[in-house]
C-alpha cells in the first residue's frame, strides 16, 4: 500500500527583525520592507488647481480651460496630471505604477480636493511594494480670458442683433426659453433687450456664428453681416475687425390669421387660402381651422414673397366665447385635394358658442367647425377671432369676407385656470414658473419708462403664459418648474383623470421638481433669486 506524505510549509526568519515569514526574494517581512523603502518618495502630496470663479471652469494649460463637475472623471484626470513624480516615463525600471485613485469627500466650500492614490513599485528584484496615500489639491481662484473680457468696455468682437418687426414680445419670450433650454447663451459677454429685439455680444466670430446657426434651427430668419476695421498692423499684415450680424426673424407669429395668395395655396397641397399659423419653428406650420389640413411654409418661400397677416394675434383682437355644446365632424374624402391627417380629422368638431359679453343680453349663438373642438366641452371659455364685425387690412380678403366666404368665428384655444375666470391673481394660481435670462434692459426712456410700455410688457408675458398652458408641443421645448400651488396639489393628490380628451393642459409630470436651476458651469448657483411677486412666477439668474 502506497504511503502518502504531506508537505509542511517552510518558514524563514526575517533578516531584520527575526519574525517567521513566508520565504520571498528579499527574506524581509512587509513591515521592515516598508520601513526601509518608501514607494511614495518623489511624489508630491500637495498640488494647486486654478478655477475661474465666474464660469466655474478649471485651468488645464497654455490658457486652456475645461468645464467639469466635482468628483467627475475629467476632474480626476486633471488632478492626476498635476501630481509631480507620478507621470514618470514607464521605460524606467524604478517607475511608480498607479493602481487605484478615489475621491475623499470634502466640504464644497473648503477650497480643497482630496484624492486617495494607491501605487506600486518594485523595490527589489521580484519584490513589489504597494502603498496608499492622500494628495491634497488646493483650489485657487483665477479669472479666465473670457471672464476678464466681460469687465472691459468694448471687448466684444462680434455682435448679433436679433430683431422682429411686430408689436409684441411673445416671440422673444419663447426664444428666451429655447436659449435657456439648449444653453445657447453660454459664451456671451453681455445680453441687452429692447422692445423689438435682443443684442448678444460675443468675444469672437466663431461663437457668434454658432449662435446664428442655433437661431436658424429654431426660427425662420435672414441674416446680414457687416464688419468695421478697428486697427491694422502693416508690418505683420494683421487687421482687427468688429463684426455685426443683423438677424431678422419672420414677423409671422403663432395664431396669426393669413389669407394666402392663390398660387401659394396651390403649391402647399391645395390648402384653403384662409389659414392659421399653428406654430413657428425653422419652418412656418399652417393649419386650416375648418378642415384640419396642415402645410409647411419654408423660410425661403416666405422671404421671396412675404405674406402679411390679415389679423395679428393679440389680446385686443381676441374675443372671449362660452362653449355651449359640440358635435364631432366626419369629413368626406376629396381625392383631388390633399386630405387632413387622421390625427387632425379626429380633432375636428362643430362648436356651438356664444360671446361672453352677450350672455344675458341676447340669445345669439354661433355654430362653426374648429380644429381645437376636441378640447372643448360645455361651459369652457375660449378665445377666437370674430370675423363678422371686423375690418381686414387686405382688400382681397375683405371682399371675400363681405361676400360671406369666411366663417363667422375662428376658435384659437381654450383658456385654463384663472385666465378663464378673469381672476386678478391668475399668475399666482399657476402650477408652473419659468426661468428668465439675465439681460440688461436698454431703452431710450430707461430712466423713466412709460407706464404704457410696462403694461404692454406685462400683457405680453401673460399672453405668452396662456399660450404655454394651451400648447403641449410648445412646452416640450422649455423647462417648467413647480410652484407652491403644484406642490400642494401633488401632496393632496388632487390631480384626477379627466373624462374629456383634453391633452393640452399642464400636467404635474411635465414640471421639474427643483427650484434651484442649474445653468451649467458658467453660472454661480448662489446668484439664483426667486420672487413670487413677479408676473413670471419668477426665477431670475
Amino acid at each position: 500500500m502506497a504511503q502518502v506524505t504531506t508537505g509542511t510549509l517552510v518558514k524563514v526568519l526575517c533578516c531584520m527583525c527575526g519574525v517567521p515569514i513566508t520565504p520571498n526574494a528579499s527574506n524581509t517581512c512587509p513591515t521592515c520592507l516598508a520601513s526601509q523603502s518608501d514607494v511614495t518618495k518623489g511624489i508630491s502630496t500637495e498640488a494647486t488647481l486654478h478655477q475661474c470663479r465666474g464660469c466655474q471652469r478649471w485651468h488645464v494649460d497654455s490658457g486652456k480651460w475645461m468645464a467639469c463637475e466635482l468628483e467627475s472623471r475629467d476632474l480626476m484626470s486633471l488632478c492626476l496630471k498635476n501630481v509631480n513624480g507620478l507621470n514618470k516615463s514607464s521605460s524606467n525600471s524604478e517607475s511608480v505604477r498607479l493602481v487605484d485613485a478615489g475621491w475623499i469627500w470634502t466640504e464644497p466650500h473648503s477650497m480643497r480636493l482630496k484624492v486617495r492614490l494607491t501605487v506600486q513599485k518594485e523595490v527589489q528584484v521580484g519584490t513589489i511594494l504597494q502603498q496608499s496615500f492622500v494628495v491634497v489639491f488646493i483650489v485657487r481662484n483665477q479669472q479666465c480670458i473670457e471672464c476678464q473680457a466681460e469687465f472691459r468696455q468694448g471687448s466684444w468682437k462680434s455682435l448679433v442683433q436679433v430683431r422682429q418687426r411686430v408689436g409684441h414680445k411673445r416671440t422673444f419670450l419663447y426664444l428666451e426659453q429655447l436659449i435657456l433650454k439648449h444653453g445657447a447663451h453660454r459664451g456671451t459677454l453681455n445680453i441687452e433687450t429692447f422692445r423689438d429685439g435682443m443684442d448678444f455680444y460675443f468675444p469672437d466670430k466663431g461663437k457668434a456664428a454658432r449662435f446664428i446657426t442655433f437661431l436658424e434651427n429654431v426660427v425662420p430668419i435672414k441674416c446680414k453681416t457687416s464688419k468695421k476695421l478697428i486697427g491694422t498692423d502693416d508690418k505683420s499684415n494683421i487687421s482687427n475687425f468688429k463684426y455685426t450680424n443683423l438677424v431678422e426673424i419672420c414677423p409671422l407669429c403663432k395664431e396669426d390669421l393669413l389669407y394666402l395668395p392663390a398660387k401659394t395655396a396651390r403649391n402647399l397641397g391645395n390648402i384653403s387660402r384662409l389659414v392659421l399659423v399653428k406654430n413657428v419653428t425653422n419652418v412656418i406650420h399652417l393649419i386650416d381651422p375648418l378642415s384640419g389640413q396642415t402645410a409647411q411654409l419654408s423660410p425661403e418661400v416666405y422671404w421671396r414673397d412675404p405674406i402679411r397677416p390679415i389679423i395679428t394675434a393679440g389680446r385686443s383682437r381676441f374675443t372671449r366665447y362660452v362653449v355651449l355644446g359640440k358635435e364631432a365632424v366626419i369629413l368626406e374624402r376629396n381625392v383631388s385635394k390633399k386630405s387632413a391627417t387622421r390625427r387632425n380629422k379626429e380633432k375636428l368638431a362643430t362648436l356651438t358658442v356664444a360671446k361672453e359679453d352677450d350672455l344675458g343680453v341676447n340669445d345669439l349663438q354661433i355654430e362653426e367647425r374648429s380644429h381645437v373642438g376636441y378640447l372643448m366641452k360645455a361651459g369652457d371659455i375660449a378665445v377666437g377671432y370674430d370675423l363678422v364685425d371686423v375690418q381686414l387690412v387686405d382688400d382681397e380678403a375683405e371682399e371675400a369676407r363681405a361676400a360671406g366666404k369666411f366663417p363667422d368665428v375662428i376658435m384659437l384655444r381654450k383658456l385654463y385656470g384663472g385666465a378663464a375666470t378673469n381672476e386678478i391673481d391668475a399668475t399666482k394660481q399657476r402650477m408652473f414658473k419659468l426661468q428668465r435670462l439675465e439681460a440688461d434692459i436698454v431703452d431710450a426712456s430707461k430712466a423713466k419708462k412709460d407706464k404704457k410700455d410696462k403694461e404692454n410688457d406685462e400683457m405680453d408675458e401673460e399672453d405668452f403664459l396662456r399660450e404655454i398652458e394651451a400648447d403641449k408641443e410648445m412646452r416640450l421645448n422649455m423647462n417648467l418648474y413647480k410652484t407652491e400651488v403644484a406642490m400642494k396639489k401633488e401632496k393632496e393628490d388632487a390631480a384626477t383623470e379627466d373624462d374629456d380628451d383634453d391633452d393640452q393642459q399642464v400636467r404635474l409630470d411635465e414640471l421639474l421638481d427643483g427650484l434651484v436651476l442649474d445653468d451649467g458651469p458658467d453660472k454661480d448657483m448662489g446668484e439664483v433669486q426667486i420672487d413670487e411677486d413677479l408676473p413670471w412666477g419668477g426665477i431670475y439668474q
